[in-house]
């Protein structure tokens, strides 16, 4: 694959094979990004688990201690006395079976749902459309709630939602370029702590396999971690 010249001049920067410390690893990281926009930094970790039994498919979700530096727009998906507390909460839209006729042509002017259980059996039927997208609410993630108000404010203060993939991989956005290092580590150290707590316990040996970080089109560095 051909590199451009500022790829090659960030690769430069540090070596491509040595696991570096979180801080380090967070500052090379900025320095790498390749990109004249604020560039999203995400994490990837390969866990040593198999996603084919149900009790190693890791999902959930949190609050990162510094936020994602991504505004996202919320729709709420609910009934009755719920759509005003949605609104009142801060939700960039709120309805109810109508809204959904919107997404089944073609509408997707949000980047997530939030939903009440009791409009969960209508959400159901959209599963062909929200499910490859990643948009299905779910109670793991938080975001199949009676406490609309609450899972609003969360999403909008920086919830991250993670879930590893068939190949065994969590990948996820802790921040943006434009932060400073201390700040992503904080969100790479949260996330982290979280993802060894869901250790199934089918797990033996290391659990963390590799940790990455890197930047919209920027080279992966890798990350020295323990405790795993």
């Amino acid at each position: 694959m051909k590199r451009s010249k500022s790829y090659k001049n960030a690769l430069s920067l540090y070596e491509k094979t040595k696991k570096y410390p979180v801080a380090e690893a967070c500052e090379l990281v900025k320095k790498t990004s390749t990109v004249k926009y604020d560039a999203q930094v995400r994490v990837s970790f390969k866990l040593n688990v198999d996603p084919r039994h149900a009790e190693q498919q890791i999902r959930g979700a949190m609050v990162l201690p510094n936020g994602t530096g991504r505004s996202q727009k919320v729709l709420v998906v609910t009934q009755g006395p719920n759509i005003e507390v949605a609104k009142t909460a801060g939700a960039d839209y709120v309805g109810d079976k109508e809204i959904l006729e919107k997404i089944k042509g073609g509408w997707f002017d949000f980047d997530v749902i939030v939903a009440t259980p009791d409009m969960m059996g209508e959400l159901g039927k959209l599963g062909k459309i929200l499910g490859p997208k990643g948009l299905m609410p779910n109670p793991k993630t938080g975001t199949v709630t009676q406490n609309i108000a609450g899972a609003v404010e969360e999403i909008k203060k920086g919830k991250v939602t993670y879930r590893v993939d068939k190949d065994g991989n969590i990948n996820c956005l802790i921040g943006k370029t434009s932060f400073e290092t201390k700040a992503l580590e904080e969100n790479f150290n949260a996330l982290y702590q979280q993802i060894l707590k869901a250790r199934p316990a089918a797990v033996k040996g290391q659990y963390v396999l590799g940790t990455t970080l890197s930047s919209n089109m920027g080279p992966g560095v890798r990350v020295e971690v323990s405790n795993n």
